[in-house]
């Protein structure tokens, strides 16, 4: 189910950010739709969409760095279930949406296990269509190599009711609505196969496989990193990594050689910032990262960090790649979506990173007849593309 957050149309815009050729849907990740933990998913300290633009006479719920058309919407897979099940969901759901609108792509900013669903959905969405239906493809906080609470959450006892009571503790009692497998969830964003003698393949290292970074399937890959630590980081997590255990998430290994659950092995370093308090930055990246600036006195800004280079290859980052913190963003893994307390800006930093994708998200031109003016460009310069590497996915970014 896609549900409207803006769908209004104007004839001046915002002087924030741009507006995209195609609309922007919201993926949620696990325990998400309506909210987690008590808080608005994807609204801001007052439970205000991020995505909703002010479109209304003297509307002040609204996100003013939006162009007043933008249009955005939020999706709504089930809470809890593997990737394989949620991805599938909400690529019917954008299959419905395209052929009723008549438009031709999206593009996805994922939370977490939502942005896992967005790639099983892209791949889905080119072998009906023949053709990529995804735009740009950004996650936020993504757990593409694993998360060690999921295996945490696996280990806490042989009975379902533990783990439905561990689940609703962390991420809210929508683990006991219909539909939803808690365990299904949880085995999916863990790295390896998590019970190789269950007859089912789960877990990211082969997920990664089957849904890879692919350019016929989007044609732009992104990543939001996220990492926080100390009394900063949201209650409920600081409980987490205080008494039950502390990620440590930024080492270097190609397999799960910590056996936590998540690819790499730390660098013995446990009480830092290399996590967000669910995943630790050696999982996060996908595509490019980005690099957030948070602006007192103008709109904040997000551009692309070519200096680590794109992770093509989800299973084997560079070693660089999987324990650098640079352009990691100081917030934990509920911050970004909205659970307080914190005093991030949801407004300004989405706003930001949906002007992002306008100039990643470029309509085809094709030349203009003698009879048709010549379009003007647009305001702001496009984002440059990254120097040519050769590979599969080199031309994300051309025009």
């Amino acid at each position: 189910m896609l549900v409207s957050g803006a769908w209004a149309f104007a004839s001046e815009s915002q002087a924030g950010a741009l507006k995209t050729t195609h609309p922007v849907v919201f993926a949620h990740g696990m325990g998400g739709f309506n909210d987690v933990l008590g808080f608005d998913y994807w609204g801001d300290d007052y439970g205000t969409f991020v995505g909703d633009t002010c479109n209304g006479f003297f509307e002040l719920n609204c996100n003013l760095f939006l162009d007043k058309r933008q249009r955005t919407f939020i999706a709504q897979v089930q809470a809890f279930e593997s990737s394989e099940v949620r991805g599938l969901d909400l690529a019917d759901d954008l299959e419905g949406y395209l052929a009723t609108t008549g438009v031709g792509a999206v593009n996805i900013i994922g939370h977490s296990q939502g942005a896992i669903d967005a790639r099983k959905a892209a791949r889905v969405l080119y072998e009906r269509r023949g053709k990529a239906a995804i735009r740009v493809l950004v996650s936020v906080s993504g757990p593409h190599r694993g998360s060690p609470v999921a295996r945490y959450i696996l280990e806490q006892g042989p009975g379902a009711t533990d783990l439905l009571n561990t689940l609703a503790t962390y991420y809210g009692n929508t683990v006991y609505a219909p539909g939803s497998d808690g365990y299904a969830g949880a085995m999916q964003l863990v790295y390896d196969d998590y019970d190789p003698e269950d007859g089912k393949v789960t877990g990211m290292k082969a997920f990664n496989t089957a849904y890879p970074v692919d350019a016929r399937y989007a044609s732009s890959y992104l990543s939001v990193i996220t990492a926080q630590d100390g009394l900063s980081v949201n209650p409920a997590l600081f409980l987490l990594n205080q008494f039950l255990f502390d990620i440590d998430g930024d080492g270097y290994c190609t397999n799960d050689c910590g056996t936590d659950g998540i690819v790499g092995m730390g660098d013995g370093v446990k009480n830092e910032a290399d996590d967000d308090g669910v995943v630790g930055i050696s999982s996060q990246q996908m595509g490019y990262r980005l690099h957030y600036q948070d602006r007192l006195f103008s709109s904040d800004r997000i551009s692309l960090d070519y200096e680590h280079g794109s992770v093509d290859s989800l299973n084997a980052p560079t070693f660089q790649q999987a324990t650098s913190a640079a352009n990691v963003v100081p917030q934990d893994h509920l911050d970004v979506i909205g659970v307080g307390p914190d005093t991030f800006d949801e407004m300004g930093f989405y706003g930001a990173l949906i002007d992002a994708v306008a100039q990643l998200d470029r309509p085809v031109r094709r030349p203009p007849r003698w009879w048709e003016p010549i379009q003007p460009v647009q305001e702001r310069p496009i984002i440059p593309p990254p120097p040519p590497t050769g590979g599969p996915v080199s031309r994300w970014l051309t025009p």
